[in-house]
C-alpha cells in the first residue's frame, strides 16, 4: 500500500490495512466499522460518502453514518482523520452545498483531523483516473497519498509521540 510505503521511507514503523470496499456507502462502512476495528487500530481514515453522492442518498444520511463512526472511535479513544469528499455539481446546488458541508461540520463537532477533499488534484483529469472516470489510478492515488501524508505524518508522530511518554 503507497501509504504504509511512503510512511515507512520517512522512518514510521506502521501497518496500513484498506478496510474499503468498492462502491460502499457510508452505511456499509458504519456496518463494518466492528470487524475493521477488531485488530485495535491507532488511527482510521474515514474515506466514505462519495457512493452516497454518487446515488444522490439524502445528505442528512450521509451525515446520521459518519456521525455514528465518529462518536464510536471517540469513544473508543481512536484517533480519526476525516477526509472530505465532494458531491457532485449536476445534483444540484441544494444537493451538493448541504452535502459538501458535512465534512468539516463532522470534523469541528468531533474535534477530529480533516482533509478537506480526498480527491484533491485527481478528480476530473482523466490521466489520473481509471475509465470509469471516478477510481484513481495507480498514479492517482500517488498524488492523493503525497498530498496527505503531511497531515497523516503530523498525526503518526503524535501518537508515537504519546506512546513514548507513557513508557
Amino acid at each position: 500500500m503507497q501509504l504504509e510505503a511512503a510512511l515507512r521511507q520517512q522512518g514510521h514503523q506502521v501497518r496500513v490495512d484498506n478496510a474499503g470496499v468498492s462502491g460502499d456507502t457510508s452505511f456499509g462502512g458504519l456496518s463494518r466499522l466492528d470487524w475493521a476495528l477488531a485488530d485495535n487500530p491507532e488511527l482510521v481514515i474515514i474515506e466514505l460518502g462519495a457512493n452516497d453522492a454518487l446515488r444522490g442518498l439524502q445528505p442528512d444520511q450521509t451525515r446520521q453514518n459518519l456521525d455514528s463512526i465518529l462518536q464510536r472511535l471517540g469513544d473508543k479513544g481512536i484517533t480519526a482523520l476525516l477526509t472530505g469528499m465532494k458531491a457532485p455539481r449536476n445534483l444540484g446546488e441544494p444537493y451538493y452545498t448541504s452535502f459538501d458541508r458535512i465534512y468539516p461540520e463532522l470534523a469541528q463537532k468531533h474535534g477530529v483531523a480533516f482533509y478537506p477533499f480526498f480527491l484533491e488534484g485527481v478528480a476530473g483529469e482523466p490521466g489520473l483516473n481509471q475509465t470509469d472516470g471516478i477510481h484513481p489510478t495507480r498514479e492517482g492515488v500517488s498524488i492523493i497519498v503525497e498530498r496527505m501524508l503531511p497531515l497523516v505524518r503530523a498525526i503518526v508522530e503524535k501518537l508515537e509521540k504519546s506512546k513514548t511518554a507513557i513508557r
